[in-house]
């Protein structure tokens, strides 16, 4: 479970973006990654969705995209091609991982992430971890995992140690998604919603006052 800290909402601002093409919202991060670098506001974390789009990280192998006849853009995240889309809550954390002398390292950064998403859906009475660092069969396994299925993916890109990009949680049943391609170096049945584990769709509005309840008290204010 996610160690609560006690921490000052001042030190982080939310919007909500609603529905945004995913290039504005890349032009958009990047201008906050700078103001966020300069002081000039603190911390932000954005939550929006994209109309259905195919985002390839660095590590975007060929055979990642088989049949998708859709949009797809070039990313500097970390990871793989995987699938963005209207049925997912997208979150964006812009966050300055250096504090003093002292830096919050990536891969811990990237877990801090994992656990908030597991300690929001432990409120759903569903058990799930994060796999930060760990492999499936050879392949990075970095997301949140409900046993064999995988709910959330996550990506990171960091600038001078601001970090941008984020999480896209499935939220409800697309049989769509991920069609004609592998997401994250997975097949397409890997995948799995927060809907179809609880039969029943949950509002976003719901998830982000959750997801923004285990931010402010994790370590990454």
């Amino acid at each position: 479970m996610l160690e609560l800290i006690p921490r000052s909402p001042e030190q982080v601002q939310f919007l909500e973006w609603g529905l945004i093409p995913y290039e504005d919202a890349l032009s958009e991060q990047l201008t906050f990654v700078q103001d966020v670098y300069d002081k000039k506001i603190p911390n932000t974390v954005i939550f929006c969705s994209h109309k259905p789009i195919v985002t390839k990280g660095r590590g975007t192998l060929k055979s990642d995209i088989f049949g998708w006849k859709g949009l797809t853009i070039d990313v500097q995240r970390g990871g793989r091609a995987t699938y963005h889309g209207p049925n997912q809550l997208v979150v964006y954390p812009i966050v300055n991982l250096q504090r003093g002398t002292k830096i919050i390292g990536i891969r811990e950064y990237m877990c801090l992430l994992e656990n908030i998403i597991v300690s929001l859906l432990n409120d759903y009475d569903i058990t799930a971890e994060g796999r930060c660092g760990a492999k499936i069969d050879e392949q990075e396994a970095t997301g949140v995992w409900i046993g064999n299925r995988k709910i959330c993916s996550l990506g990171i890109g960091v600038r001078r140690w601001v970090t941008y990009h984020g999480l896209a949680l499935n939220i409800d049943h697309d049989p769509k998604a991920f069609q004609g391609l592998n997401p994250c170096g997975f097949s397409s049945n890997t995948m799995i919603s927060l809907e179809e584990i609880l039969g029943r769709k949950i509002p976003p509005k719901e998830i982000i006052q959750k997801f923004k309840f285990y931010f402010e008290k994790s370590k990454l204010l």
